[in-house]
């Protein structure tokens, strides 16, 4: 048992225990019982001073991973020079065996080869965290097992499995987003990922609209009180069940955009739509609603929300 796991002494029950690792032994001072006689040490059994000793020692290669097609434990056939120090007779042998590795491969191997490279492709140009993007590549690993990529094109599973790894994980993404990342259009991507959460039973909750809003007050260079309000708009919304069956970034623009009225950091229903990738009739439409039914015209200064107003292109 590991030292760490001991807590405190089964006959005295006391805490005061001696521990000798070199030993492998456990007793307690109190009582003298020997509580453990062949711990094992979990740790390593060198010292290193540099990163070459630190590497040359080390028995156990980088961690797996999903985003390598196999996972990180395959070996690849002459991929370093040492194969160039042989003699003619032993590089004509290496190069052989390595064109039949590259020929034997299967086409799930090839598939995922060029889909994952596409993959970290979209999730660099998004600036996605790696757990997204190991997830994103599980994902699309599980759809290849069970040949759902058939029939549909590489680059819309790739966006559908980083679309739903992203609502899993709870990163502000819209499907525009991916739409243009990927160059795919929306509704395919939609389709997509509808069909892989469906096939392989991901369950994904409906997002959040609060996950929007930093993103947004970043780019409107709003400050953080102005945040805060939001964020208190958007929650007695939901309470108010404002947000269901609405577009989650429609409604955290539209609260964004009245607690930067009620906060005098005034930003146009143009400003705020196009940072929210929505139009200025949602942003108007969402926060009338909000004023209406949470009563918040009391708060809002008058002029202010004249100003808002008169911003309306006559119908």
């Amino acid at each position: 048992m590991p030292a760490e796991y001991i807590k405190k002494c089964p006959e005295c029950g006391g805490a005061n225990l001696l521990i000798q690792k070199d030993k492998g032994e456990a007793i307690c001072r109190d009582c003298g019982l020997v509580i453990e006689e062949k711990m094992i040490d979990f740790g390593q059994e060198w010292r290193e001073f540099s990163d070459e000793q630190s590497s040359k020692r080390r028995r156990t290669g980088a961690p797996m991973s999903y985003t390598k097609f196999d996972r990180g434990l395959g070996t690849d056939i002459g991929q370093k020079g040492d194969i160039y120090q042989l003699n003619a007779k032993g590089k004509n042998k290496f190069f052989r065996l390595r064109k039949w590795q590259h020929r034997i491969s299967t086409a799930i191997e090839r598939n995922l080869k060029l889909a994952l490279a596409e993959l970290k492709r979209v999730s660099s140009y998004l600036k996605l965290p790696k757990s997204v993007e190991e997830e994103a590549a599980r994902i699309y690993t599980m759809a290849v097992q069970r040949g759902l990529v058939r029939g549909r094109s590489m680059e819309s599973v790739v966006a559908g499995s980083l679309y739903a790894s992203c609502r899993r994980h709870e990163v502000p993404r819209t499907l525009d987003e991916l739409s243009e990342a990927s160059g795919i259009d929306k509704k395919e991507v939609g389709r997509t990922y509808r069909f892989i959460t469906r096939e392989l039973g991901i369950r994904i909750l409906p997002s959040n609209p609060v996950d929007y809003l930093p993103r947004f007050v970043s780019a409107l260079k709003l400050s953080a009180e102005t945040q805060s309000k939001a964020v208190d708009i958007l929650n007695k919304a939901r309470d108010a069940e404002l947000t269901s069956g609405r577009g989650p970034t429609g409604i955290a623009a539209a609260s964004l955009y009245v607690a930067a009225l009620m906060n005098n950091e005034k930003r146009t229903q143009r400003e705020v739509a196009d940072v929210a990738g929505v139009t200025e009739v949602t942003i108007r439409n969402r926060y009338k609603e909000l004023l209406k039914e949470l009563d918040l015209k009391d708060k809002v200064k008058k002029k202010i929300l004249k100003e808002a107003e008169e911003e309306e292109p006559a119908e």
